[in-house]
């Protein structure tokens, strides 16, 4: 827990002194069905929009290592084959509770999940589920984000 409010006190600190968008690293979890490609959405912590999953690099784990961390925290993907190299960018204006916001630019990895796990760790407060990739553009809200998912 304190390494996780460590990364984000430290992501934010990044951007205020740097002038620049803080980074972060998202999975694009997806698996092959008989009806194609399907993909794996979450909902928001604050506004309940649906999102990827997705968090602040994390110190010793590339960057598709962390996306997959990030993964299973907030989705429960239990085992996944994440690619090494990005299959693209966006960016997004993060918004925090006690006001402000954070410029981000966001790498996204495709991951293939094998296994989701029932209990995880922020299960209780996040619900899931499994789009088409054309399906799962109209659900949110980037731009980028959604020409990402329409090209998947």
């Amino acid at each position: 827990m304190i390494e996780y409010v460590r990364s984000h006190f430290e992501g934010a600190f990044r951007l205020i002194f740097s002038g620049r968008r803080a980074q972060q690293v998202a999975a694009l979890c997806y698996r092959q069905t008989h009806a194609g490609k399907r993909v794996l959405l979450i909902t928001s912590r604050g506004t309940g929009r649906w999102i990827v999953p997705k968090g602040w690099p994390m110190e010793g784990l590339a960057n598709s290592e962390a996306a997959l961390q990030e993964a299973w925290e907030e989705a429960g993907v239990k085992s996944a084959e994440v690619q090494p190299d990005p299959v693209g960018h966006y960016r997004y204006t993060k918004y925090h509770a006690r006001g402000g916001m954070t410029p981000v630019e966001t790498e996204v990895y495709a991951a293939e999940v094998e296994a989701l796990a029932n209990n995880y760790p922020e299960g209780h407060e996040r619900d899931r589920q499994w789009f088409s990739p054309a399906e799962a553009a109209e659900k949110v809200r980037e731009p980028e984000l959604k020409a990402i998912l329409r090209d998947f």
